[in-house]
Formats: C-alpha cells, sequence, structure tokens
C-alpha cells in the first residue's frame, strides 16, 4: 500500500512539472508573438499619412466652408492622422459648378459641394437635396437618404445612369433657405413675376413656372450681377452666407420662408477609383465622418445664423419680412407643374413615388407628435414675431 501510494505520488508530481513546463512554453510563445505584434504597430505609426485633395463649392470666409473643416477635422481625428485632407475653397482648383467633372476624371480627389450644382447632367440630381417638400422637413429628408432607399437611388443615378466614376455622402440637413433678398417687401405672388432672379437647381424651374426669369449663378457671382442689374432679386443660402456675400449692402429687405429649397444638405464625393484603393478602414472613416459632422455642422448653424440675423436687423438696417403663405402656396402649385412633366422620366418618377412614400409615412407621425414651438416661443417672447 505504502510503495503503490509512493508511485502515485511521484506520477502525479511529474505530471505537474509537466504542466509547468507547458504553461511556460505556452507563455514564452504568447510573449514573443505580443512582441512581434507591439513592434508592428510604430510601423503603423510611422507610415506615411495618405493625402486626399479636396476641393468645395464655397468662399474661404464663407461658413460652408467652415463645416467642410469640421468634416476634414473629424476625419483626421478619427484616422489618428493617417488620412489628411487638403481642403481648398472654391475655385482654388476648378470653378464651383466644375467640381463633379473635376473628381470625375480625378483632378481632384473630392469635393464638398450640393446636387444643384450639377443637375444640368440629369434633374433628379436636385431631388437629392433642392427637390419638392412632401411635409419632411431636411433632417427627414436626409434620414430617407438613410433608411428609405436614397442612398441606393443616388448610386443608380451616379455610377449605373450617369456612369461617373464617383462615390458620394451626404450631411447636415440644412434650415430651409430664405426667399431671399428684395428691393421691396414681397407681398403677393404678382410682385415676383418678370423679376431677374437667381437660384439653382429644381427651383429655377419652380420660379420659373411663377412667371421669374431665373438665372443660375454661383455665390461669387451674385453681389456682381445685382450691381449691373443682371438680376433684380437672389437666394443664395441663409443669414450668415448672406451676410458674408454683402447682400445687405445692396438690398434691405430680407424674405424668410420658401418653398423653394426647404431640405437640402451637403454632398460629399470621391473619386470612386482613388476611394476604393484606399483601406477599408479609411473608407469607413470619410463615410461615417460625414454623418460625424451632422450635429456639428448643425450646431454652427443654429449658432451663427440666427446671430447673423439679428445682426442684419440691428446693425445693417434689413427689414427682415416672413414670406406671405400666398406666396408659399404659389410655390406649391408651381411644383406640381414641374413635377407633372419631369416624372415623365422613369427614374425621376421612382425617386420621386420613393420621398413621396416616405414623407407620407414619417411626416404624419412629426407633424401628430410635434409640440406648437411657436406657441411656446410667443408665449416666452411675446411680440416678438408676427405671422
Amino acid at each position: 500500500m505504502y510503495k503503490l501510494g509512493n508511485r502515485r505520488k511521484k506520477k502525479t508530481e511529474g505530471d505537474k512539472r509537466a504542466i509547468h513546463a507547458s504553461r511556460r512554453s505556452f507563455l514564452k510563445r504568447g510573449t514573443v508573438a505580443a512582441a512581434g505584434t507591439l513592434l508592428a504597430f510604430p510601423q503603423v505609426s510611422r507610415a506615411q499619412p495618405i493625402s486626399l485633395k479636396v476641393q468645395t463649392s464655397w468662399g474661404s470666409s464663407d461658413v460652408y466652408q467652415d463645416m467642410a473643416q469640421q468634416y476634414v477635422e473629424r476625419v483626421e481625428a478619427m484616422s489618428g492622422g493617417r488620412l489628411k485632407i487638403v481642403l481648398f475653397a472654391g475655385g482654388a482648383v476648378v470653378k464651383s459648378f466644375q467640381l463633379q467633372e473635376a473628381v470625375h476624371r480625378g483632378v481632384l480627389d473630392g469635393a464638398h459641394t450640393v446636387t444643384a450644382y450639377w443637375y444640368g447632367k440629369h434633374k433628379a440630381a436636385s431631388l437629392f437635396g433642392t427637390g419638392p417638400v412632401f411635409g419632411t422637413n431636411a433632417l427627414q429628408t436626409l434620414a430617407w437618404i438613410h433608411r428609405g432607399g436614397g442612398k441606393e437611388l443616388y448610386r443608380e443615378l451616379v455610377q449605373d445612369i450617369l456612369k461617373l466614376n464617383l462615390v458620394g455622402f451626404f450631411t447636415y440637413p440644412f434650415p430651409t433657405q430664405p426667399l431671399g433678398w428684395f428691393k421691396q417687401e414681397i407681398r403677393s405672388a404678382d410682385q415676383l413675376k418678370g423679376l431677374k432672379y437667381r437660384t439653382v437647381g429644381l427651383a429655377a424651374d419652380v420660379m420659373q413656372g411663377m412667371g421669374l426669369e431665373v438665372l443660375q449663378l454661383p455665390s461669387s457671382g451674385v453681389i456682381p450681377a445685382l450691381k449691373r442689374g443682371v438680376v433684380d432679386a437672389f437666394e443664395f443660402a441663409n443669414p450668415t452666407s448672406d451676410r458674408e456675400l454683402g447682400a445687405q449692402n445692396v438690398s434691405k429687405h430680407y424674405m424668410m420662408g420658401s418653398y423653394h429649397q426647404a431640405a437640402e444638405f451637403f454632398e460629399i464625393i470621391f473619386n470612386k477609383d482613388k476611394f476604393e484603393s484606399l483601406p477599408k478602414e479609411h473608407q469607413a472613416i470619410l463615410e461615417y465622418g460625414a454623418d460625424a459632422a451632422n450635429i456639428a455642422n448643425y450646431a454652427m448653424a443654429m449658432d451663427r445664423h440666427s446671430n447673423d440675423l439679428e445682426l442684419l436687423i440691428t446693425k445693417d438696417g434689413v427689414n427682415v419680412h416672413r414670406t406671405p403663405q400666398s406666396v408659399m402656396d404659389e410655390q406649391l402649385q408651381s411644383w406640381d407643374k414641374v413635377l407633372n412633366q419631369l416624372m415623365k422620366d422613369p427614374f425621376f418618377k421612382k425617386v420621386v413615388d420613393s420621398q413621396k412614400e416616405w414623407s407620407r409615412r414619417v411626416a404624419f407621425y412629426d407633424l401628430m407628435n410635434r409640440a406648437d414651438y411657436k406657441r411656446a416661443y410667443s408665449h416666452y417672447f411675446p411680440g416678438k414675431i408676427n405671422f
């Protein structure tokens, strides 16, 4: 009994020694592997950053250029500085309306712009930013891009129909763009008839349908055109951009509220070959960086647009008016005519049908549930608004 127990004890001790040896071997191999991994990390950080040349459609001092810079900052931060964007202001390499072609051909790696600037290639382009209003606002229409099929329809238009070597993403739901700047307050749609008016995208078709003579100009050409009498009135974007242009120096009547461009957002495009040559993580950063810029862009807009509107009134002597409902009703009727004509194109119709179905459901939920913010504002700031 004693000898047998002793043999069992020796065997057990041997087993323990084998287990310990096995553990030491495992730990040794793990340490070597970990050391190899640690050695690999500095090689990544020492690698040359990838640099992309991106131009915007905006002037160097415009708020939209600042918003494009917010996108750049987020891309670079998320990539740990390994993905750099060299950002050029509008006109630095090509003219604003030539950006899409420049990116398609690889003259630029990317662009920060809006689809309305290339709607001449296919009018459905304007549906991705300056389209009709079916009840949803810009944020809800951007949600259609992500959840309602808009992303797939955009890709179909750009890559399958137009055969462009591009990929694109959307960011920042614009506040409604004002009807614009006029020589006198607009009280009825009759006052608009015959005016030479600057706008872009399908808004041009809508305003033409109301009897205006429309010119499509980039931002840099707006004020010179007004001074020379080429246009009588114009809209550009928002109180900040309009004030930066100097609109307050050539006009004193600012009409706010409109259906001509009520749900727009930025389009960020990249050359498809260049984009697909990047590491997958960099592709993801460029795409989801657009989402990250959304809240930063919107916060900047709320702060600066409201502040600049106050400055237009208190410092620049601008008369700010709410566009009459009768004018906006005329805009809706003009939209109906434009859509009836353009929906003869099957793809245009497919996009409009998709947006209408999304709006039918989403706007119903929002309008039924939304608090009356105007009533709350008037409760705390009585007499501030009069419409």
